[in-house]
């Protein structure tokens, strides 16, 4: 069988070897005989794989040593409203900056969770760009001031987390581990794995531990950041297949040079794409603001919209697959994952080549 070049804006594509070991493992994981996803969450084996998966992200993230590395389930969606729940007490309020279709709604739960007030919104301008610093209202009783580093349906994304005086809470989810983060500015990081580390089913979060001494103390158990910490993210069963296959593919970042050598591939593989774009003259645009274009989803649209039905088909047929851009928003968008192979990005600028010399 013939593996197409999945450009899905989540789940993820993984590596052809993840998934072979994957395989090779399933029924039989270590001479145990039986599947890890059939153990017990507190045998051995299973919490073995669970404290490197920990360890390796910690690692390859380069997290400091005043964070703690939790791995939760409910996807970035549960932080929405687990954050404010946690971090803003009475008589405090969060600031949201709403850079598009993912802070709105991070924002939106939040509203139902805390206090909390729009910092920046950038739907006056179509989410067409990032604020800059100065833009962002911080007000005196801010506890933090959430950002998305990267809106995956508009293609933007924070070059550089701004520097506010007051901790940031960062969502990033679609960019994570393809750029660094400046540590000294965030008191928690949290971000869905299905866009570059693994399976859907498991959410990441990394909180400084003397924002975890200020948590809410009242939360029920599940919602509450202090009872995964203690319990170390072993508190209920944990989402075993996504911990398991999300450590395999940090082993294979690690192999790959890691942050950097992610951060660099992401640059370079965008880049690719976005050529193509600037060189159709007008054939292909993108909506997205130059400083602001997103290096893992890159969003275009074809000049002519009646030609997007033809566009998707064909690249169907070529193996290029999930090209078509969210409904909110239309066009087309090219996810560019970890995992995404340079093979596969360099068909689809030639595709896009070819596309726009037969129909112009």
């Amino acid at each position: 069988m013939s593996r197409v070049r999945n450009f899905c804006a989540g789940p993820c594509t993984l590596p052809a070897e993840v998934l072979d070991e994957v395989s090779n493992e399933l029924s039989d994981f270590e001479g145990s005989g039986m599947s890890l996803i059939e153990m017990s969450h507190r045998s051995p084996e299973y919490v073995a794989v669970h404290e490197d998966a920990i360890d390796r992200l910690r690692r390859v993230l380069e997290v400091p040593d005043d964070f703690e590395v939790l791995f939760l389930q409910g996807g970035g969606l549960l932080q929405f409203a687990m954050v404010p729940m946690n971090l803003v007490p009475a008589g405090s309020t969060a600031g949201y900056v709403r850079s598009g279709a993912w802070g709105k709604a991070a924002h939106g739960d939040a509203t139902r969770a805390s206090s909390s007030y729009v910092a920046w919104d950038g739907q006056d301008n179509g989410f067409t760009r990032m604020p800059q610093p100065q833009e962002i209202e911080v007000r005196s009783e801010a506890r933090y001031v959430h950002v998305t580093s990267n809106e995956t349906i508009e293609g933007i994304q924070l070059r550089e987390l701004p520097d506010l005086g007051v901790p940031l809470v960062v969502d990033v989810s679609s960019d994570f581990l393809t750029q660094s983060v400046e540590w000294e500015r965030v008191d928690l990081v949290y971000g869905g794995v299905q866009k570059n580390l693994g399976p859907a089913g498991l959410a990441v979060v990394v909180i400084r531990r003397s924002a975890l001494d200020g948590c809410a103390a009242d939360l029920p158990s599940y919602l509450s950041f202090p009872s995964h910490a203690k319990a170390g993210s072993l508190l209920n069963t944990p989402p075993m297949f996504s911990v398991y296959v999300t450590g395999k593919m940090l082993r294979w970042i690690e192999a790959r040079g890691g942050l950097a050598g992610m951060a660099e591939r992401a640059e370079r593989r965008s880049s690719r794409i976005y050529d193509v774009i600037e060189a159709s003259t007008g054939f292909y645009t993108s909506p997205a603001e130059p400083q602001a274009r997103s290096r893992t989803n890159v969003v275009f649209r074809l000049a002519d919209p009646d030609l997007d039905a033809r566009f998707l088909a064909e690249t169907r047929a070529a193996g290029l697959v999930n090209l078509k851009g969210h409904r909110s928003v239309g066009g087309m968008r090219a996810s560019i994952y970890n995992a995404m192979p340079d093979e596969g990005v360099d068909e689809l600028a030639g595709f896009m080549r070819d596309f726009a010399q037969a129909a112009g």
